[in-house]
């Protein structure tokens, strides 16, 4: 298991587990990230990742994306 910000880029990868505080795992939540669902990572533009989950891309941070364990 790491962060998915350690993940290689365009491989699927199924999230296992979600950290951090209630208020940031029910945001993640909310943008699509369920433990079970599957996400990519699209691009990397700075210090955010694009990536699809659930048909969507969405932007998030480094911050957050090491709260997302694939």
């Amino acid at each position: 298991m790491m962060p998915l910000i350690y993940a290689e880029k365009g491989q699927p990868q199924i999230i296992r587990r979600i950290g951090g505080s209630p208020e940031v795992k029910k945001h993640l939540e909310d943008l699509g990230f369920n433990v079970g669902g599957e996400v990519s990572i699209v691009s990397m533009l700075g210090e955010n990742l694009i990536v699809k989950v659930k048909e969507s891309r969405v932007a998030v941070s480094d911050e957050l994306a090491k709260k997302i364990m694939v």
